[in-house]
């Protein structure tokens, strides 16, 4: 019999950090509690942020930015009760998932986000740097 089996690596050695990921995923059936991964990267003159997002639709994603808080959050439907196929396994999570980020050092009203492949891209412009003014005083 042939059976799918999700790709693990096998540790020998314990690792708290590995439990306290398999606990979470227990607990929340399978799937990671903050819903979606992210990378964060410094370009130098801003910074990207790429969300794995697969399966979505543009129309599925909402992106808010509110008191230098950008959320993301997307939702994702049950299929019609009507029309639902008889599942022998279901794995694929439904529901409402969202992340915050903290945008207090970017340029809020020139971020940019695009959405291919399943990877949504902002692009974060960092706010200038504000240098403080200074000057020498003469004693006179």
């Amino acid at each position: 019999m042939f059976e799918l089996i999700p790709f693990g690596r096998r540790v020998s050695v314990y690792d708290p950090f590995r439990a306290l990921d398999e606990m979470e995923r227990s607990l929340f059936n399978n799937q990671p509690a903050m819903g979606f991964r992210t990378d964060v990267i410094d370009t130098g003159d801003a910074y990207k942020l790429d969300a794995e997002l697969p399966g979505f639709r543009k129309e599925d994603i909402h992106i808010d930015v509110e008191n230098d808080c950008l959320t993301i959050s997307v939702e994702r439907k049950h299929e019609d009760e009507q029309n639902r196929p008889n599942f022998v396994k279901r794995e694929r999570a439904y529901g409402s998932f969202s992340r915050s980020f903290d945008v207090s050092g970017v340029e809020v009203d020139q971020i940019t986000a695009a959405y291919q492949d399943g990877i949504l891209t902002l692009t974060m412009p960092k706010k200038a740097e504000i240098k403080p003014v200074s000057r020498k005083l003469e004693i006179q």
